[in-house]
């Protein structure tokens, strides 16, 4: 007996950031989705502990196994570049900061031939998706989303101490960075609520789930999206991995790859959208030649650099022995605890040359230190560590299918500070970092600097430690950027529909047309959210309809 044909209005590929919000959206008005997420359900307990990220950012089963190919921006190494493969994507294991960028981010899409994109049109859906508890300014902020942005609940002398110190270099503290301006310092905002992690799939799928119309399916391996002619009609994939059933579901409307930064390239590739000739060589039949399709990659590229701290313990002694228990206690009493923060505590947003009239650097901070500065392996002894990158990385890769093959990972270059401009930023990044961890403030508790150490001055010894040491921040965008038809290397429209094709858009963090100067989680649900407005047919949000009568200004509690 043949099987039944199963059609749903929406395919979504990807389960991440993008997907979950999208499958809600989609389906508020009866629509049919089908979600299709690669990896498991988000069970694993230590995904929804905040702290669980030091375990799960490494995780083979809750990460696809990336790595960046070897360059010499990064001194001929290759390292992971962890993503997430679980119902949440990337925002189940993330570093957890809520960070949308600048105006000028979203501004500069618009200019680039992307109508509809500006700061101004992409605030309202910013702030659709966001419940900001605690103090906030309604004209940039959400009070009535899914996803909750708190404030850091738990404070260590230290943070306190390098916060005040960023003033007497003329950096003034900054409540809100995700306000009316992102320059200055103070404490990360995160997607933290009563002590727990809240990914995209637990803020938008749980309410989706309980539709008639929504089927969300874990373990579907995407291995082609299925074209009758140029249009887009479905989706193969294998139910359980490469050894698993091979199985195909139907959109009525659209097909929706929402699979990352690097499988959304990979897919198109290997489903026949892309360029002809690396389709000729990996021997998949052409759908569409597009040869931006993998082009334009790029990362942020993060340098961490680690001192000793004297008199006062860190996190590196209150996260071993008793010290720990107790920890674990206030968090199950759920007062503020070790367990309920994010890996990065304060920031610093703040310019390479003060002739500059934004900033291009990002700081993070924390009061603890990491084994050879890479987050997520405790030293045994207190310390502190500052993190810095460029916001704005000129430096571009790509991705590459290998084979046909949909369970072989791809090539992935970043070509990481390739750029000279992003050798030069780094470097004041770096040397404002040590300024940084000098201020009178922090001499009561800085001890020694012991990476890179200090008997590293040179800019091209400073150059030879980030190459050796940098890594990835996990903010990978551009594989399928958005612009003009005229621009050669654009893959997507403004409304994020596949050049050349019909049936088929892309609403993940590869369509973004360049960095914006944040980590990318906020981004991708704005994205997501503009989009899912895009794809049904409905006006675009203004500044005013997501402003209630209240007040400008005012307090929203749990």
């Amino acid at each position: 007996m043949p099987l039944v044909k199963e059609i749903f209005d929406y395919v979504i590929i990807g389960g991440g950031t993008a997907g979950a919000l999208l499958t809600n959206r989609l389906s508020e008005d009866g629509s049919t989705v089908c979600l299709l997420e690669a990896g498991p359900s988000d069970i694993n307990p230590l995904i929804h502990i905040p702290a669980g990220y030091i375990k799960n950012v490494y995780s083979k089963t809750l990460t696809w196994g990336f790595e960046a190919e070897a360059s010499e921006g990064t001194a001929g190494r290759r390292f992971s570049l962890p993503q997430g493969r679980v119902l949440g994507g990337s925002s189940s294991i993330n570093g957890l900061n809520h960070n949308r960028g600048q105006r000028a981010d979203f501004d500069h899409w618009a200019e680039r031939g992307n109508p509809g994109w500006s700061y101004n049109e992409v605030l309202p859906y910013f702030r659709r998706s966001e419940h900001k508890i605690g103090k906030a300014d309604k004209r940039y902020r959400g009070l009535e989303g899914e996803m909750p942005i708190t404030e850091l609940d738990w404070h260590h002398p230290v943070s306190e101490a390098f916060i005040k110190g960023t003033q007497e270099l003329g950096i003034p503290v900054n409540s809100d960075y995700n306000g009316e301006r992102q320059d200055g310092a103070g404490y990360y905002q995160r997607c933290i609520k009563n002590g727990f992690r809240i990914s995209s799939a637990r803020a938008f799928l749980g309410t989706a789930k309980k539709r008639p119309g929504v089927d969300v399916r874990t373990h579907a391996h995407a291995t082609a999206i299925l074209f009758e002619g140029k249009r887009a009609v479905g989706v193969s994939y294998m139910k359980g991995g490469s050894s698993g059933k091979a199985q195909e579901v139907f959109a009525r409307h659209e097909v929706i790859v929402s699979a990352g930064t690097i499988n959304t390239a990979k897919l198109l590739q290997i489903s026949g959208v892309g360029d002809t000739q690396l389709l000729d060589e990996i021997g998949v039949p052409v759908v569409h030649h597009l040869p931006g399709v993998g082009n334009n990659l790029r990362d942020h590229y993060g340098v961490r650099m680690v001192s000793r701290v004297k008199g006062i313990r860190t996190i590196n002694n209150m996260a071993q022995g008793p010290r720990l228990l107790l920890e674990i206690g206030r968090w199950l009493l759920r007062k503020p605890s070790l367990l309920a923060v994010s890996p990065s505590l304060a920031h610093v947003f703040w310019k390479s040359d003060e002739a500059m009239d934004k900033p291009d650097l990002q700081f993070v901070f924390s009061p603890a230190s990491f084994r050879e500065g890479v987050v997520g392996l405790l030293d045994k002894k207190p310390g502190m560590t500052t993190g810095v990158w460029q916001e704005r990385p000129e430096s571009t890769g790509y991705v590459r299918a290998r084979s046909a093959n949909p369970f072989e990972t791809p090539i992935v270059q970043p070509n990481y500070l390739s750029d000279e401009r992003d050798q030069q930023v780094l470097l004041a990044g770096m040397r404002l970092a040590r300024r940084l961890m000098q201020t009178s403030a922090l001499t009561p508790y800085f001890d020694h600097e012991t990476a890179p150490g200090e008997e590293v001055q040179t800019d091209e010894e400073l150059l030879d430690f980030a190459r050796k040491n940098g890594t990835t921040v996990y903010h990978l965008i551009g594989t399928a950027r958005m612009g003009p038809k005229s621009d050669p290397d654009a893959v997507v429209d403004a409304e994020l529909r596949v050049h050349g094709l019909e049936g088929l858009r892309v609403v993940d963090a590869s369509i973004m047309p360049t960095m914006p100067s944040a980590n990318t989680n906020a981004a991708t649900m704005m994205i997501a959210e503009k989009a899912s407005d895009m794809i049904r047919g409905l006006p675009p949000l203004t500044t005013a309809e997501t402003i209630s009568k209240t007040e400008e200004t005012e307090t929203s509690d749990c």
